[in-house]
């Protein structure tokens, strides 16, 4: 006899967890906005986890949260009657509009710091697919001694012009692998990631901030007389958000 769908139990244990998750989270924001004397809102350029991660580990002394944007926002609020302090649903009304900026920095370092050391930090990365080549990148024919013998058929696969010359995948003419400005496709990414060509440049660019002892908001371009000398704050777990 065949079940109807309205006798499929349903296990609520996720959603519950996943509700949890976010009051957490809730409750982690609300403590670095009680706690830090800055909250910087800032965006990423091509996004990589890893180096993001770098960033964190670089930042310990203070707190990063990426990604979750509307759990960010009922934290801070999201109206003037809603917010958590004062002009904090103006950092919500960032992490909304269209394009969203990517996550928050809570931090006892001044602006002056914050904007160095992120306008100083900038990693270098391979392309991917979708994304727009930098330079023109050209290959002279001839052998390819970094490939072991097994690849040919696979740079043969990705559009080379490959042969196997006693025991040597070699290129058989030029080959032009992207024009700058064009739009990568996989194939070109995965040429250009096998030849080592970097295009990619991960930036974290912060945009705006918001000062808890004013309760301030600005764009990190506007003047701020500075009420804080140097980077304060301890070592903290850091959020795995």
């Amino acid at each position: 006899m065949l079940k109807s769908k309205r006798d499929k139990k349903v296990s609520l244990k996720t959603a519950k967890k996943g509700l949890e998750l976010k009051q957490n989270l809730i409750e982690e924001l609300r403590k670095c906005v009680d706690t830090y004397k800055y909250l910087f809102i800032f965006s990423v350029a091509n996004m990589r986890n890893s180096k993001l991660k770098d960033i964190r580990n670089a930042w310990k002394h203070s707190q990063m949260f990426f990604g979750k944007n509307k759990v960010m926002m009922v934290a801070l609020g999201r109206s003037p009657s809603d917010e958590y302090k004062d002009n904090l649903h103006q950092v919500s009304k960032k992490l909304r509009v269209p394009p969203p900026l990517g996550g928050l920095l809570f931090t006892n370092c001044t602006k002056e710091e914050v904007n160095e050391w992120f306008t100083e930090y900038t990693e270098m990365d391979f392309a991917r697919a979708g994304n727009k080549a930098t330079l023109t990148v050209s290959l002279d024919p001839g052998p390819l001694k970094q490939f072991p013998h097994p690849m040919e058929p696979q740079l043969r696969q990705l559009g080379l012009p490959t042969a196997p010359k006693k025991g040597v995948a070699t290129l058989l003419s030029d080959y032009e692998v992207c024009k700058e400005g064009d739009v990568l496709t996989p194939e070109q990414a995965r040429v250009l990631k096998l030849f080592g060509s970097e295009m990619a440049e991960f930036k974290v660019t912060t945009k705006y901030m918001w000062d808890a002892h004013s309760g301030r908001f600005q764009q990190m371009d506007d003047d701020l007389p500075e009420s804080a000398p140097e980077c304060e704050g301890e070592s903290e777990e850091e959020d795995d958000s």
